[in-house]
């Protein structure tokens, strides 16, 4: 669920592209495939909302043309960070001398069978 961050009532037209700008304030720019004239001239402030972001948080302009935030999706979910990772990548020893023990086994029995063929 979305809560709202900052109300600026901001009216949409269209062809425009509504978003949240680096200082935190509502941009608009013309849209590529917007209908109408092509996309020329720079994005224009629409007003100013002075919003701080936070990490881990998505800024969008809602349908009432208000600021709102919402968690951003991640996958794997809790327990993210370097120590998962590193557990994550190590294998067993184990593991990975039997698989190229029996990787040799497989070669050589072709090898045998190709030798026979031969003969």
């Amino acid at each position: 669920m979305a809560t709202k961050v900052a109300k600026t009532r901001v009216k949409r037209e269209k062809g425009w592209l509504y978003y949240l700008d680096k200082r935190g304030n509502v941009s608009r720019a013309r849209m590529a495939r917007g209908g109408g004239k092509p996309a020329r001239g720079r994005p224009q402030e629409v007003a100013k909302a002075g919003v701080k972001r936070e990490d881990g948080w998505l800024y969008f302009i809602d349908r009432q043309g208000d600021v709102s935030r919402t968690r951003m999706a991640r996958r794997g979910g809790r327990g993210r960070g370097p120590a998962r990772r590193r557990a994550s990548k190590r294998r067993p020893a184990r593991r990975s001398s039997l698989r190229r023990a029996t990787a040799r086994r497989r070669t050589a029995r072709r090898s045998t069978r190709r030798a026979a063929r031969r003969r």
